[in-house]
This record gives C-alpha cells, sequence and structure tokens, in this order.
C-alpha cells in the first residue's frame, strides 16, 4: 500500500466531515452568508502568507534541486495564483490593504500555521511535505466533491470561481507532484517513520477542519 493510501485511511472520518461542514455546504448551494466567506477570506489569505514561508523553509531543507524546485514553484504558485484569487474576493468585499493588515490572525489560524512553521524548522523536507500536503489535497478533494454533488455549482456568480479554481487541471497537477515527490522521498522508510508522516498529516487535518469551524462562526 502506497503512503498516501495510508493517509488517506487515517483521516477519512475527518475529510468525510469537510462537505458536510455547513460552511462548505453553503458555498457548494451558493447559500453561505457573504459575509461569513468574507472572514473566511481574510482568514485564508493570512494563512497562505504563513503557508508560503513553509514552502519557503522547504526550498532550503532539501536535498535535490528537483525537490527546491516543487517547493519554489508552490511559493509561486501561492503568491501569484492562489492568493490572487483571494485578492479578487477581496476586491469585491472593497476590503482595503489597511483593513487586512489590521486583521488579527484567528486563535486556530495562528495554531494552524505555528504547528507547520514548526514542523518546518524542526524537521526534514518530507515532514514538510506532510505538513503542507493535508491542505493542498484536501481543496482538491472539497472541489471536486462539491461538483459531484452539485454539478452547477461551478456556475454561480460568486462562489463558482472559488470551486472551478480548486478543481482545475493545474491545480491537480501540482497536488500529484507533491504526492509523488513523498512517495519517491519515503519510499525506503520505516514502518515507524511512515507513522510519524502520518500523525502530521492527521494533525494537519484536524486543524483544517477547525479552520471551516472558525470560518463559520467567525471566530477570532
Amino acid at each position: 500500500m502506497k503512503l498516501i493510501d495510508k493517509m488517506t485511511a487515517a483521516t477519512a472520518g475527518i475529510w468525510a466531515e469537510y462537505n458536510k461542514h455547513p460552511f462548505v455546504k453553503g458555498i457548494e448551494e451558493g447559500t453561505l452568508d457573504k459575509e461569513k466567506f468574507k472572514y473566511y477570506i481574510m482568514q485564508d489569505y493570512l494563512y497562505l502568507i504563513e503557508y508560503a514561508k513553509v514552502f519557503g523553509i522547504g526550498i532550503a531543507k532539501s536535498k535535490s534541486v528537483k525537490t527546491s524546485k516543487l517547493f519554489a514553484s508552490y511559493v509561486h504558485l501561492l503568491t501569484d495564483g492562489e492568493m490572487d484569487i483571494h485578492r479578487g474576493y477581496m476586491g469585491k468585499f472593497d476590503v482595503t490593504e489597511e483593513e487586512l493588515a489590521q486583521t488579527p490572525r484567528a486563535l486556530d489560524n495562528l495554531s494552524y500555521t505555528s504547528y507547520m512553521l514548526r514542523v518546518a524548522y524542526e524537521e526534514s523536507e518530507v515532514e514538510i511535505l506532510a505538513a503542507i500536503l493535508s491542505c493542498a489535497y484536501s481543496y482538491e478533494v472539497i472541489a471536486h466533491t462539491i461538483i459531484k454533488n452539485r454539478p452547477n455549482s461551478v456556475c454561480h456568480d460568486f462562489y463558482g470561481d472559488w470551486i472551478k479554481g480548486y478543481a482545475s487541471e493545474a491545480y491537480h497537477a501540482k497536488n500529484v507532484e507533491l504526492i509523488e515527490t513523498l512517495e519517491m522521498l519515503t519510499e525506503h522508510y520505516t514502518e515507524e517513520q511512515k507513522q510519524h508522516i502520518i500523525d502530521i498529516y492527521i494533525a494537519c487535518s484536524r486543524y483544517e477542519l477547525a479552520f471551516w469551524d472558525l470560518a463559520w462562526h467567525m471566530r477570532k
């Protein structure tokens, strides 16, 4: 069994909750309160700033040029791709740079990013991949599940772009690259080492669910 299959099995219960969550269901049905989505977009933008730093540390810790390039490509994808989607939505909400700068990270947001940064600083490129994969891959799965449940959701005049972005072939291709790199780097890992990778993945998956909660309740 591939490591990603073990990781998927270990987090199946957590991930099943994502698309049942009222915030995600609201996006799927097009009924989510836009003030909640505004809060989410602002918090997720602040999250992505720290998330990009995790990839940056991955560049420094990479043992091969290939892995270094992978981490570097994600920094570019985040700063010039995914964050552009967020900037677009913040434009719709008329969120100013000043407002964003004055917005504190919610406690769950701070805890999640602090955990990933600790993993990045203390451990290797492999553990970094495990920490970042939960976020990157889960968004693809969430988007495709939304489309499966409600195919016309991509046509929604407000939430459609969010869904299409994470369901795109380009986004999928980057996740495949992350997973294939993780499999390659852990090929000769012991079961104990692999379990450590799974434990990190589980922790980040739990943080992902907490992030949907903070967005729904607009927790500070």
